[in-house]
């Protein structure tokens, strides 16, 4: 079988070189396309990329040409690395031109016919793209959620879907590459915690309700939940913490939220796409995990790692979850969602 072309946009970012470290070598899909701005359009890929991972970027993309922002690139999936406020145009674009996009862009994430994604908790939500064919376009676009949301809904989807969570504190303690590259001045950062990050708490908040949404008639339900949410920046380089506090509308034990975690698994078909983790979510029993240096890479950073299991005084539990930002928060995510959309026949 012939793989399926794709095409990276704003390949040169930290996230765009992560959609290179994932999809160099893929079963199912090639790197067709390296997309990038105008300061970078026109370059080879070595010359136009500052490739900030621990890896050496792959041989066969260095001198592969970064390509303007148009529709007229090789390609069937592109995988949107791009800002929000150029994803808007761009990405419908794309869409418009017969483009399968996978986005981790905040663009489109809040349009009711365009589905947020987690493969593992919310599959199903692929029947808003029935409603999407209205705007004409002959194409797609599926959305990841916000990377700190990620590691929220991971942790809390097995506890909801046994016991029904209607009340969720979260507070975030993200690393510094969430904010890309060159990211937070040093002498912001060091010795320091930021306890704001424009946007993101009302994203943690509503993407949530969205990703744990039941579909009616193929419309998307949002999940009565009541969220608050208190985001900071502190200076550790990749991997995102949020301790949580949780409450049901069935109260479980310890022990039975423990089973619905370790128990926690995608649909069988989701369990068999290539970058899927054989356990989504990884429980840890030390007093003093997770912690994102040791945890962030596990199962090549797929995973949500959720520790510290106890009960909560205010509400019924609490727990604590670290995932990688840029890998299962961001390009892994949308890699994922890709190998879904094959896998369901819209990439055919």
């Amino acid at each position: 079988m012939s793989k399926i072309p794709v095409a990276i946009l704003g390949a040169t970012g930290i996230v765009g070189q992560r959609f290179i470290e994932m999809l160099d070598g893929h079963p199912w899909f090639e790197i067709a396309a390296l997309v990038g701005s105008g300061r970078s359009s026109g370059k080879t890929y070595r010359e136009a990329a500052n490739w900030v991972l621990a890896n050496d970027p792959p041989e066969r993309v260095l001198d592969m040409p970064v390509l303007p922002l148009s529709v007229e690139i090789p390609g069937r999936i592109a995988f949107s690395a791009l800002p929000t406020d150029i994803a808007r145009t761009i990405e419908a674009d794309f869409a418009s031109a017969g483009f399968v996009v996978c986005s981790n862009a905040a663009a489109y994430r809040l349009e009711p016919d365009v589905p947020v994604i987690i493969p593992e908790i919310n599959a199903d939500h692929l029947q808003m793209l029935e409603s999407q064919r209205r705007r004409g376009w002959k194409g797609l676009i599926v959305t990841s959620p916000n990377c700190t949301t990620t590691g929220i809904t991971m942790a809390i989807a097995p506890l909801h879907k046994a016991f029904k969570v209607n009340r969720l504190m979260a507070t975030s303690f993200q690393a510094v590459s969430g904010a890309g590259y060159p990211g937070v001045p040093f002498l912001a950062i060091q010795d320091n915690v930021i306890p704001f990050i424009p946007g993101e708490e009302e994203k943690m908040e509503k993407e949530t309700r969205l990703l744990l949404a039941q579909m009616v008639k193929g419309e998307r339900r949002e999940a009565e939940i009541t969220v608050s949410a208190q985001a900071n920046r502190v200076a550790v380089i990749h991997g995102h913490t949020v301790c949580i506090s949780v409450g049901f509308e069935s109260r479980p034990t310890v022990e039975e939220a423990q089973e619905a975690i370790i128990s926690f698994r995608g649909s069988e078909a989701v369990q068999k796409l290539p970058n899927a983790p054989v356990c989504p979510v990884i429980l840890r029993q030390e007093v003093d995990r997770p912690q994102p240096r040791q945890d962030r890479d596990l199962d090549n950073g797929m995973v949500c790692t959720v520790g510290r299991l106890r009960p909560c005084p205010i509400l019924d539990l609490r727990l604590v979850s670290v995932t990688h930002n840029a890998i299962r928060g961001a390009a892994g995510g949308s890699v994922l969602n890709a190998e879904l959309l094959k896998a369901e026949g819209y990439i055919q």
